[in-house]
């Protein structure tokens, strides 16, 4: 007898064992990192990496005033490929639960299917939104990040880690679920004024010290170049963060075994966040004290030589990030920090990791760091008259 579709043949036989029953899930996910500093070669990469999948675009109001929506959305109109476009407030006040909600919403009236793709275009809040959106629809669709700052382009939009913030702190709502792409234009850096830049720069920063002493040289060696998007400098930047933090989120991509170097400055860097109410300080910005703060409790514990702590500091004055806590847009009193750093350690079932740089390239997880070292180290970035080489 002819039957047409697929046959589908199992022989599982009857289970009479009195054991508990072991089950084993396994998946990897492959998808490309795509770099260029021409506009219609990234353009051309969306197309290939859609192949020929419908897309909705969700942005952010900035963006969507801006040349790269007007010429994303026109190349996907013209190929009969664009289900829909919306875009959202700014800022990372926006990166919320009632935004999600929103988006779902919208998802669901598009009539979006589990074949279609969602882009994600605009910086960091854009990247985690709507990736945890995408990783909730439907019980997950395919997105494509196509980020348009420097902070989205060496982090945020790559490794999957993808999530909203809650009152009681950032990224309490999330998920593990990893882009179908990442097209990074470099060209979109030239709407980014000289803040942005330096915020996308201290996960560059992060990266080196955690990972890349080369790197760390480079930085160095380019700031100037860096700090205004000069080509070829700034494509080697993205490049290769892009290749440090895949190597690195391949290792433990979701995240089991939790002694992750990349969070290295921001145990802090979310207390701040959190303390200032997501706004006023920028991502980049707090992850840079962040970094210094965890610096110098590496220091005072003897583990980190004071000239390498000292570079740290040095190369994050440098890029213009805040390396006292008065440089921080808004300024956070020091005990509304610790609290909102007992609430991460609450949260996290009595565990607060730091990541403490033993040299560039090399770090220290530990989980023993107290309230008085933290004290004293946001303390000693507040003080009129600091010790030799102190920030």
């Amino acid at each position: 007898m002819a039957v047409n579709g697929h046959i589908v043949r199992d022989r599982i036989p009857l289970s009479t064992t009195p054991s508990a029953l072991q089950v084993t899930h396994e998946r990897q996910d492959t998808y490309r990192i795509h770099v260029t500093a021409d506009p219609h070669k990234a353009l051309q990469a969306i197309l290939d990496e859609l192949d020929g999948r419908r897309a909705a675009v969700i942005t952010e109001r900035t963006v969507a005033a801006l040349p790269p929506y007007d010429d994303l959305t026109r190349t996907l109109q013209q190929h009969g490929l664009l289900l829909g476009t919306i875009a959202v407030p700014p800022g990372e006040r926006s990166k919320t639960l009632d935004t999600a909600y929103l988006l779902l919403d919208w998802l669901s009236q598009l009539d979006l299917a589990r074949r279609d793709v969602i882009i994600a275009l605009g910086g960091g809040m854009i990247i985690d939104t709507v990736g945890w959106v995408a990783s909730a629809y439907m019980r997950g669709v395919p997105y494509i990040n196509v980020p348009t700052t420097l902070l989205a382009q060496v982090d945020a939009a790559i490794g999957g880690k993808v999530a909203v913030d809650h009152n009681s702190a950032k990224n309490l709502v999330g998920a593990f679920h990893q882009p179908r792409a990442v097209i990074s234009c470099l060209t979109h850096l030239d709407t980014l004024d000289t803040r942005q830049t330096s915020a996308g720069l201290a996960e560059a920063v992060k990266k080196a010290v955690i990972a890349s002493p080369e790197y760390f040289d480079f930085i160095e060696t380019h700031a100037d170049d860096l700090l205004h998007h000069r080509l070829p400098a700034t494509e080697t930047l993205v490049r290769a963060a892009g290749a440090i933090k895949s190597q690195l989120v391949g290792r433990d991509p979701y995240e089991n075994d939790l002694r992750r170097p990349l969070n290295f400055g921001h145990t802090v860097g979310h207390a701040v966040e959190t303390t200032t109410g997501y706004g006023p300080v920028l991502h980049g910005e707090a992850v840079a004290y962040g970094m210094v703060i965890a610096a110098d409790i590496s220091r005072a514990r003897g583990l980190l030589d004071p000239a390498t702590a000292d570079r740290i500091t040095h190369l994050l004055t440098a890029l213009n990030l805040p390396v006292r806590l008065h440089q921080l847009r808004a300024e956070p009193p020091i005990d509304d920090v610790l609290a909102a750093l007992g609430k991460i350690r609450q949260i996290r079932d009595g565990s607060l990791r730091f990541v403490l740089p033993l040299e560039l390239g090399t770090t220290l997880i530990v989980d023993d760091v107290t309230e008085d070292e933290v004290r004293a180290a946001l303390l000693r970035t507040t003080a009129d008259d600091l010790p030799a080489g102190r920030p």
